[in-house]
């Protein structure tokens, strides 16, 4: 058994080490959309933060809730009387008329007490709307850290969506470079043979150097996108990552997208404004409930004595000289009831405050759900457009490939020139840079239009 447990801890360090040395080796970690945003959500320091403040806030409700339950102090005194006030009596009371007043000294030198107080609230209007608060208060938060979560959504899923459609682009300009590099061979070729002038090699040349530029630019742009990727994801930027979503399953996903009926409690700033119009409710309840008495049950309990030998402060078990133990005891149990007289209109204007403020609220979710109408709109329309622009495109740039296709054959053949084929193989990129543009754009619009209807779910 011994032999079996410590082959299996070998096989354990052993797997530890070669995912280490695959890491530092630099291996690519491989990411759908939904595990780069299940990592981002898991990894990102805005979405910790807003679950630690949810963590603050449902301790603030703790702290809420525990001022209702009874409150016991204990307290020990132990004084030393340095000097003893004197007092005076008038000498006919200590029997000496002649005389106007005796002074005397009443007290030890030293005392001692020990005590405990207590009280339990029995009714507070604030406390029992504070507890109702609690809850709303606990909902806030948990909001709050949904928008944060949905925000983070936001973010990696254009930024992985941007690194597909790039390095699609990529792709299809490595394509046409190896084209253009083997036309221009050809060319060559054909121009030391004598059927072809120098100029026609120059220019194939110069499309080729620029297709070269514009392939430099594309790759660096590449890289910017991952890096963004990396950074909305909370990756380490030195990690290199696979991304196995396709692009044609996107697309699919894009044109399925539609705009249905709406309820606004689906979009998350509606509902942290309901959210917070519920606590400015209770709160404006709280400043109105200010008028009610509260009640609350009182209780003390102690001990205490004195003398002139401090030490005999601790003989718990000695008796005086009256037969009792050194400390006398003393108890006290009460009722308190407080009520508001008059503050000076105080709370009258808090009042008025609270009321005020929930005017303000009213009047934010009336903007706020004219905003959502027109960014609904705006983001259907754009989707529409941008799927019509797309569609276009992709129309154009199977006309250009078609185009550059023919160029090139009838280059070959003799019967066509080589600024045709220039021409052609650049209306071919230019449809290229239009057909990827809209499908970025499309892609994004379907993200905006999910987030502006409240349905952009991980």
């Amino acid at each position: 058994m011994k032999t079996t447990k410590y082959f299996l801890v070998l096989l354990v360090l052993l797997a530890s080490l070669s995912v280490a040395s695959a890491q530092q080796q630099g291996t690519p970690q491989a990411f759908s959309l939904q595990q780069a945003i299940r990592y981002a959500l898991q990894n990102q320091p805005t979405i910790k933060n807003a679950q630690i403040q949810s963590e603050i806030a449902r301790a603030k409700v703790g702290e809420v809730k525990a001022t209702g339950l009874p409150q016991i102090n204990g307290a020990i005194d132990i004084g030393n009387n340095l000097n003893i006030q004197t007092s005076f009596l008038p000498g006919i009371v200590a029997g000496q008329p002649d005389v106007p007043f005796i002074p005397v000294q009443f007290g030890t030198q030293y005392s001692s007490a020990l005590g405990f107080s207590g009280s339990q609230m029995v009714f507070n209007g604030s406390y029992l709307l504070g507890l109702k608060a609690a809850n709303v208060y606990t909902d806030l938060a948990t909001k709050q850290v949904q928008q944060t979560e949905l925000d983070i959504l936001e973010g990696v899923t254009k930024a992985y969506y941007s690194v597909l459609v790039s390095r699609e682009r990529l792709t299809l300009l490595d394509r046409n470079l190896a084209r253009l590099e083997s036309l221009l061979r050809e060319t060559t070729q054909i121009q030391r043979q004598g059927f072809a002038e120098k100029i026609d090699v120059d220019r194939m040349q110069v499309s080729y150097n620029n297709l070269k530029v514009e392939k430099d630019k594309a790759e660096r742009l590449v890289a910017l996108g991952v890096d963004l990727l990396r950074f909305q994801m909370s990756l380490n930027l030195a990690q290199p990552i696979e991304l196995t979503d396709k692009l044609d399953n996107v697309v699919v996903e894009t044109q399925q997208v539609a705009a249905e009926k709406f309820d606004y409690p689906q979009r998350i700033e509606y509902s942290i404004l309901q959210t917070q119009r519920d606590l400015a409710v209770l709160d404006l309840r709280n400043r109105k409930v200010g008028y009610y008495p509260t009640v609350s049950l009182t209780g003390r309990v102690g001990w205490n004595t004195a003398g002139n030998d401090f030490a005999k402060l601790f003989a718990f078990g000695e008796k005086n000289m009256f037969g009792h133990g050194p400390y006398y005891n003393y108890s006290f149990v009460g009722l308190s009831v407080q009520f508001p007289v008059f503050d000076g209109l105080r709370r009258h204007y808090q009042i008025k405050q609270g009321k005020l403020a929930l005017q303000s609220l009213d009047q934010g979710a009336i903007t706020l759900q004219n905003s959502i109408d027109l960014q609904i709109r705006q983001s259907n329309t754009n989707l529409q457009n941008a799927l019509q622009v797309l569609q276009s495109q992709k129309e154009s740039l199977a006309l250009a490939q078609e185009v550059a296709r023919v160029a090139n054959v009838k280059f070959k053949e003799g019967v066509g020139s080589n600024l045709e084929v220039i021409t052609a193989e650049t209306d071919l990129r230019q449809a290229q840079t239009n057909y990827y543009s809209a499908l970025y754009d499309a892609v994004i619009t379907k993200v905006d239009l999910e987030k502006a209807t409240g349905t952009l779910k991980r």
